[in-house]
């Protein structure tokens, strides 16, 4: 790619609901407008939380990445939509070579989970810009996936957005209507974690275990808050960070959406 490139922005998106895209709200709105805000990119590199792997990491090489409607009972219009964004099999190759100490292979048979292609259809409805997607490997411990992502920096000088989808807060047990209610702790934990994005003092975010019985009711399970930490890994000493999205869905699902760079 070429040298003359801007330096992209990383991305966290927590996307919440997949039924979101099916209306005009204040999330998509969002979305769309950040999209706008910044440097076109030559390619999307998306790590979702709805793409767990075992024992191993990989990324999408397919030509053409299929929509996968990977939810269970939701509204019909969402099994009809597509997102037909080509793939980039020449950068999955780069990022498989370039990544050492963690092996990742080419995958062939996955797609666009919900996790990139709710955002990214609000974001970039037209899907004429190339997209893979990373998986996470289950079997590793959150510093492992922050030294992933660490190696990845390089996609940032190439044209390349990472976009991070999952959710800080994320506890489907919990939720409780109105939308836009918040438990103590998951306002507490979501502050914690924004403070410690504020300090870039990572390695708390990491043992995010030692913010106890808040943590334990956040993060559930690690799959959406993971994301987090790639996108943090990529944040360099002079990055600005923004939030263009705040909030919570159902009590228990923090929205947030971090800008890096």
């Amino acid at each position: 790619m070429a040298d003359h490139l801007p330096k992209m922005p990383v991305v966290f998106i927590g996307h919440g609901a997949p039924t979101l895209v099916l209306s005009d709200n204040r999330y998509t709105r969002a979305w769309r407008q950040l999209a706008q805000s910044l440097p076109r990119p030559q390619a999307i590199m998306v790590v979702s939380a709805h793409w767990l792997t075992r024992g191993k990491t990989l990324v999408t090489a397919m030509p053409q990445p299929r929509t996968l409607h990977d939810f269970g009972r939701m509204d019909a219009r969402l099994f009809q939509m597509q997102y037909l964004a080509p793939g980039a099999p020449a950068l999955a190759k780069r990022i498989a070579q370039q990544v050492s100490h963690t092996r990742i292979a080419l995958d062939e048979s996955w797609g666009l989970d919900h996790g990139a292609w709710c955002p990214l259809a609000m974001m970039y409805p037209q899907a004429d810009i190339p997209v893979i997607q990373l998986s996470m490997n289950a079997d590793q411990p959150p510093a492992a996936h922050y030294a992933l992502a660490q190696q990845l920096a390089f996609l940032r000088t190439e044209g390349v957005l990472v976009l991070c989808s999952g959710n800080i807060v994320h506890n489907l047990r919990r939720m409780v209507l109105p939308e836009d209610h918040a438990f103590d702790w998951a306002q507490r934990f979501d502050q914690a974690v924004c403070a410690g994005i504020n300090s870039a003092m990572h390695q708390p975010l990491l043992d995010y275990v030692g913010f106890g019985e808040d943590a334990r009711l956040a993060v559930p399970t690690s799959e959406h808050y993971l994301p987090l930490l790639y996108a943090l890994a990529l944040k360099d000493a002079g990055d600005r960070v923004r939030y263009p999205v705040e909030g919570f869905a159902y009590g228990s699902i923090s929205m947030r959406s971090v800008l890096i760079g």
